[in-house]
């Protein structure tokens, strides 16, 4: 991701955020570099090492998509629909028969509603 803004007149939110999209691949991006290292080194304790940085630029990503999931309310959606689940993936946003419980995409309703609930009180 380019650290140079493709629009000119930004807020300074969208600059922010911008800051913080450009960081969270800058810190994916060096995640894989020292896991890259780290496969192939035969020193172990170099590897140690290796991925005790990569550790630590995974601690990073994931402080800086925490700060973009408090500002960007889709993020925080999505995150909370795919992350911790232990259903197929790509079966959680279709709704599948095998997903999880407690998969926040739920199960199908089964009584030709969308299972979205009433839209009126008391019904």
């Amino acid at each position: 991701m380019s650290t140079v803004y493709h629009e000119s007149g930004l807020s300074p939110e969208a600059q922010d955020i911008h800051r913080a999209l450009a960081s969270l691949c800058e810190e994916l991006e060096a995640v894989d570099w020292y896991n890259q290292r780290a496969d192939v080194t035969g020193d172990a304790e170099l590897k140690n090492v290796l991925l005790h940085n990569r550790n630590e630029e995974i601690e990073h990503a994931a402080m800086a998509l925490e700060w973009l999931r408090r500002r960007i309310p889709e993020f925080d959606t999505e995150l909370r629909t795919y992350l911790f689940q232990s259903a197929p993936i790509t079966s959680i946003e279709a709704g599948d028969p095998g997903e999880d419980e407690g998969s926040p995409a739920g199960k199908p309703a089964t009584d030709g509603s969308l299972g979205i609930g009433a839209m009126k009180k008391g019904e």
